[in-house]
């Protein structure tokens, strides 16, 4: 059985690709991840942002996803929820893409 992830693909505001997930990437759904990526850099070397910030668990398999991803586009930049920051720099990814902690949302919002 897959562990429930959502992702989705859109634009930023000037147009930059963008995916969002939000669940937790693992062996059992690293194929929707993975297409979703593909879908978002649409075979160009454009930069893309991943949003993160709504995963808290992600196993080896979502980090060589990213991984291969980042040698296909220019820049990999990566929103993640705090949690994940540790493991994205002990395995290196850190070295290869922007990761950035995701803020919390404004008191009340």
């Amino acid at each position: 059985m897959a562990t429930p992830l959502t992702v989705n693909t859109d634009r930023d505001a000037d147009g930059a690709p963008r995916v969002v997930a939000e669940g937790e990437i693992d062996l059992s759904n690293i194929a929707v991840f993975t297409e979703a990526l593909a879908e978002a850099s649409a075979g160009t070397r454009h930069p893309i942002t991943v949003d993160m910030s709504g995963v808290k668990y992600l196993d080896s398999a979502g980090i060589n996803a990213l991984f291969d991803h980042a040698d296909e586009v220019d820049r990999l930049r990566l929103i993640v929820h705090p949690f994940l920051i540790r493991v994205l720099t002990i395995s290196g990814l850190s070295e290869v893409a922007v990761v950035e902690a995701a803020t919390p949302p404004a008191a009340g919002a």
